[in-house]
């Protein structure tokens, strides 16, 4: 690469994960977050095309700093496509002239930045002595999870569940060495929210399966599987009755756990606690009591996208990564 800034560069799923470490994408996922409270982003925005045989999704926000950048995610979903899925891109470009800088895998940057939204929010809304945790789900969101709450909390020891034992015993042995807790993995979902400070569900489920009669007083509950309509991991009145910070509150209410909140009339948005970037700007409280279950409905953004994206971009231009393009040529 030969280092023109006119040039579109090209970044595949090996590059993304070369260049984007889990503490740096925690880091600028915050960053974007706070800037959303300060009014200092583009959108986010987001649209559903629906195609013959499957449809697109497309996700899109900005971020405004000493350099601004603007970011669009496209996601195809042709369930009889043998793959399953188109490959999913971010198109990065420059926000004060429209200049498009990158092609960037998306796959890869979605599953680290929805992980490090977790550990924003279990920065504010755990307890700070959380020590242990139960992950439910353990692909590679799962594994990320755990990761990313093991970066920001005193993690001691981990219960792992996944309908498919076998794929919990084998995250459950991996994590333990690469993180260097106890991981179990586990069948009884209630026995390991009892002893739990930290619960994570990322899984595709449809029907709740955390009930508040099986959640401790004081624990913190990042909900990232619903995003979509009809999805649902937590019981509506669970989520009713807890401190509730939302990443994005329209788009809760339409495809995340929320939905089942307002549906059932447990709540209304305006009853909501805070987006996630009103806590970690300052302008709302996070955790105020040992005791208080907190609840973070994370349905993905586009901010954090934006964010990971930029990590990625900056990292390539420093390091001389990436296939260039000249769309003028």
């Amino acid at each position: 690469m030969n280092g023109h800034s006119d040039r579109l560069i090209v970044l595949s799923r090996r590059d993304v994960l070369d260049l984007l470490t889990l503490p740096d994408c925690i880091g600028a996922v915050e960053r974007a977050f706070r800037l959303h409270a300060e009014g200092r982003t583009l959108g986010p925005g987001v649209l559903g095309v629906h195609a013959s045989d499957g449809g697109f999704h497309i996700k899109a926000a900005g971020l405004i700093g000493e350099r601004s950048y603007f970011a669009a995610k496209t996601n195809a979903n042709f369930p009889d496509n043998p793959r399953r899925f188109g490959l999913p891109t971010i198109v990065l470009a420059d926000a004060s002239n429209g200049v498009p800088l990158a092609i960037i895998e998306s796959g890869s940057v979605t599953a680290l930045r929805t992980a490090a939204a977790t550990a924003v929010a279990a920065k504010f809304l755990a307890r700070r002595d959380a020590r242990t945790v139960t992950i439910v789900g353990c692909g590679v969101q799962g594994e990320l999870q755990l990761a990313a709450v093991a970066a920001v909390l005193p993690l001691q020891r981990a219960w792992v569940l996944d309908a498919d034992h076998e794929r919990a015993q084998s995250m459950a042995a991996r994590t333990a060495a690469s993180l260097g807790l106890r991981v179990e993995a586990t069948k009884d979902l209630r026995a390991a929210l009892r002893d739990s400070d930290v619960c994570v569900t990322c899984t595709p489920a449809r029907r709740a399966f955390v009930m508040a009669a099986d959640v401790p007083p004081g624990m913190f509950i990042a909900a990232v599987g619903a995003d979509s309509q009809g999805k649902q991991e937590l019981e509506p009145a669970l989520t009713a009755s807890a401190l509730l910070v939302v990443d994005v509150l329209n788009q809760c209410a339409e495809i995340g756990e929320l939905q089942h909140v307002l549906a059932a009339n447990l709540l209304t948005r305006a009853q909501v606690h805070a987006e996630l970037g009103d806590v970690v700007a300052g302008r709302r409280p996070g955790r105020t009591r040992e005791d208080e279950i907190t609840i973070f409905d994370s349905s993905g953004t586009a901010l954090q996208d934006v964010a990971a994206a930029i990590v990625v971009y900056e990292n390539a231009r420093a390091v001389g990564r990436g296939i260039e393009v000249k769309l003028d040529g």
